[in-house]
C-alpha cells in the first residue's frame, strides 16, 4: 500500500519478446532478458523460491531497499509480481555473433540444465510509480544475486529496463529512493541519462557495511523521460 493507496497494475498483455544483451564480464559475453509473470514463473521449478530467497537476503542486509522485517513468500509475490517482472539469464552457450536483438528463446532454454543460482544474473520489476492520472510514470526495483555482483550485470539489466519500459506503455521513469551510498546504482542511472530531480535528507535508516550499526542516509530521486527516446526503443529487433 502506497501513500496514494493501492496502485493498480496496468492491464497485463502478452509477454514481451525475450532479448539478448552484450555483457563483457559474462562467461559467454551476453545475457538474455525474459519477461515473466507469476503464472509463468510458477511453471519453472524452484525459480520463485530462488528469487524470493535472494530478495529476502537483500531486505535483511538493509542497505538498498527500505523494507525491513520478515519477507514471506506471499509478501514477496505481492510486492514483486504485482508488476511486470524481467529476469536476466547468464549466457550458457557460445555465440559467434552477439548482436543485441530480440530473440526466440524462453527462460528454460536459456537456463540450459544449470541451477537458478548459477544462471540468474538478476531480476527487476516495472510498475506504475503513481496511480491513475500519473500512472504513465513507472518505477522499477533491481536485484543482482550476491554471487554475481561486480560482474556488470546491474548495468546490463538497467539498459534493458530503458528498452522495455516504453514498450510497456510508460512515458517516463522515477526512482524514489536511490541511496547516495549506493555508488554503483547512482553511476548506472547517470550513465543512462537520468536526471537527479532532488535529494531527500536522511531518507533511509540503513545498516552499515559492517552489519553492526545503523545510520541515516540521504537518497537521490532520479527521473528520465522516455518520450525523446521513443526511437531508441526500435534499435533492437
Amino acid at each position: 500500500m502506497s501513500a496514494y493507496g493501492a496502485i493498480s497494475r496496468p492491464s497485463a498483455g502478452r509477454a514481451l519478446p525475450s532479448s539478448l544483451w552484450s555483457s563483457a564480464k559474462s562467461s559467454r559475453g551476453y545475457i538474455t532478458i525474459h519477461h515473466i509473470s507469476l503464472a509463468t514463473a510458477s511453471k519453472h521449478e524452484g525459480l520463485i523460491d530462488y528469487l524470493h530467497l535472494v530478495f529476502s537476503q537483500v531486505v535483511e542486509d538493509g542497505m538498498t531497499y527500505p523494507q525491513e522485517g520478515d519477507m514471506t513468500r506471499d509478501t514477496f509475490e505481492a510486492y514483486f509480481f504485482g508488476a511486470d517482472v524481467f529476469v536476466g539469464i547468464i549466457g550458457g552457450k557460445d555465440m559467434d555473433d552477439i548482436t543485441e536483438t530480440e530473440i526466440e528463446l524462453d527462460i528454460h532454454s536459456s537456463k540450459d540444465q544449470r541451477t537458478w543460482e548459477d544462471s540468474v544474473a538478476g531480476f527487476y520489476y516495472v510498475k506504475p510509480n503513481y496511480p491513475g492520472r500519473s500512472s504513465h510514470i513507472c518505477n522499477a526495483g533491481f536485484v543482482v544475486p550476491p554471487k554475481h555482483r561486480g560482474s556488470g550485470y546491474g548495468s546490463t539489466l538497467a539498459r534493458s529496463y530503458v528498452y522495455y519500459a516504453p514498450k510497456l506503455g510508460y512515458q517516463a521513469s522515477v526512482f524514489n529512493l536511490v541511496y547516495v551510498n549506493n555508488i554503483a546504482s547512482v553511476r548506472i542511472w547517470e550513465r543512462l541519462g537520468f536526471t537527479k530531480a532532488g535529494r531527500i535528507p536522511r531518507a533511509g535508516r540503513l545498516i552499515k557495511a559492517d552489519g553492526n550499526e545503523e545510520e541515516y542516509v540521504d537518497a537521490w530521486v532520479f527521473y528520465k523521460s522516455f518520450m525523446k527516446d521513443s526511437k531508441n526503443s526500435e534499435t533492437q529487433g
